[in-house]
């Protein structure tokens, strides 16, 4: 990072540690510091800590095949590196504010090396603070400030890649990529992209093949050598348990859009009752991909109609419920409700008197739309960005691969902890596009 450190990058960390400030004491105010899948997390940290055993269920239950990979390890060791010490979650909450700080400070520094600013601080600032969901699952037990962070790792070596041509920064991004889908499974298939992408460069960089390949190729190992694992432990072939339950739940959405969610909640019940009837681990896993794939093929066109519109919307997608479990004002059993209590259900169902109910039972929507209408700015910023001649077409690339792969590993499930691992890369080349047009503007004038 930047070693003259001058009085704007101390105004700079001093807004950020004021901020995420504010959020701790709100998170030790409302203490909604668990999600619905944190005790999974900590389970498996216990598990390590007393039993070497890496296991997210609940030991005191009987042993499930999938939960021996429902989780990756890396976040849970986090957490046991804080219980080594004391079982104290606040310190991990703690330790996830410095590295959501670290994160923002990390984006301002590779913005300064593609022509950002610092006199511009104050428009990158403004739009971290009003995306919450960067402070809220920095004060959430949960791995998605983390994977925000080997993501960063990734897209910053990349880019000094593409400026510097040295093999030392795709050794780091390989790191990178590893790290973080052994953080969330959402990266493991990017193994792919990134293999495909490495060779590019390497052709149209004319740099030794074989050697790029050599580097481009370890993540695809790992997850070779991930899945044999699992293998030993499962009897299945494979790299997470999440794989097999998405193949299916991914359609809930889409039924319960289609047909209503009493339906498509008997639907999802009746799949995973026949799926928990098969007594072999494998079988389950195998029958939940077979049913996946066949829905699928059976609803192709809608589906995928539905799906990329959902990936579109993650791009501008406030997180109102997120705010809510937040604050506490919505419980995780009434967000998995069959009940449809959301904005666009109310209005369907209820018209213009279920709006004024719903205004009434919803004080943060004035804020959420807050967040939404800077959200489409931060997107028209990402516009301007990728239509910016001074930042390397290869850059604009990289940026929108990132982002475009995200934002279709989310589909109809999308919700704010999904974009969060690209969140402060948009959030940046918004600011420098703004900023750019803006210089460009006051040239021609």
């Amino acid at each position: 990072m930047n070693r003259n450190f001058d009085r704007k990058d101390m105004t700079f960390a001093g807004i950020l540690m004021l901020v995420h400030g504010l959020f701790f004491l709100l998170a030790q105010r409302f203490t909604r510091i668990y999600m619905g899948d944190s005790m999974e997390y900590i389970y498996e940290a216990l598990n390590i800590k007393n039993h070497f055993f890496f296991y997210s269920g609940n030991p005191a239950l009987p042993i499930s095949p999938e939960y021996m990979t429902q989780r990756q390890p890396i976040y849970p060791l986090l957490l046991l590196g804080v219980y080594l010490f004391s079982l104290n979650n606040w310190i991990v909450i703690i330790v996830q504010n410095l590295i959501s700080m670290l994160n923002i400070y990390y984006t301002r520094h590779l913005l300064l090396t593609l022509g950002f600013r610092k006199r511009y601080d104050w428009l990158l600032l403004l739009f971290v603070i009003a995306y919450p969901a960067q402070f809220i699952n920095a004060d959430t037990i949960a791995p998605d400030i983390l994977l925000q962070s080997c993501t960063l790792l990734y897209f910053g070596n990349g880019i000094r890649l593409l400026q510097g041509k040295q093999l030392k920064h795709l050794l780091w991004m390989s790191v990178a990529l590893i790290a973080g889908l052994l953080v969330k499974p959402v990266l493991y298939p990017f193994v792919v992209p990134h293999l495909v992408v490495c060779l590019a460069w390497a052709f149209a960089a004319k740099l030794p093949v074989i050697r790029v390949l050599a580097v481009a190729l370890m993540p695809l190992l790992v997850v070779l050598l991930y899945n044999g694992w699992n293998e030993q432990r499962t009897g299945k072939f494979h790299f997470s348990s999440n794989q097999s339950f998405n193949a299916i739940y991914y359609f809930y959405p889409y039924l319960g859009h289609k047909v209503g969610p009493d339906s498509a909640g008997k639907w999802l019940a009746s799949e995973r009752k026949a799926c928990d009837a098969l007594p072999v681990y494998k079988d389950r896993y195998d029958y939940a991909n077979r049913e996946g794939v066949a829905l699928l093929k059976q609803h192709f066109v809608p589906y995928m109609a539905y799906h990329l519109l959902h990936s579109a919307r993650i791009l501008v997608e406030p997180g109102k419920a997120e705010m809510d479990l937040f604050t506490g004002k919505l419980t995780y059993g009434r967000l998995y409700s069959k009940q449809q209590t959301g904005f666009y259900a109310t209005l369907k169902q209820g018209g213009l008197r279920g709006l004024v109910q719903y205004l009434q039972n919803n004080p943060s929507l004035p804020l959420a739309l807050l967040v939404l209408l800077f959200n489409v700015f931060r997107l028209l910023g990402l516009y301007l960005f990728c239509r910016c001649g001074q930042v390397p077409g290869a850059v604009r690339w990289f940026v929108l691969i990132l982002v475009g792969y995200f934002a279709l590993a989310a589909g109809p499930i999308a919700n704010t902890r999904y974009f969060l691992p690209v969140s402060l890369i948009v959030i940046g080349c918004s600011s420098l596009g703004f900023t750019t047009m803006r210089r460009k503007s006051g040239s021609t004038a």
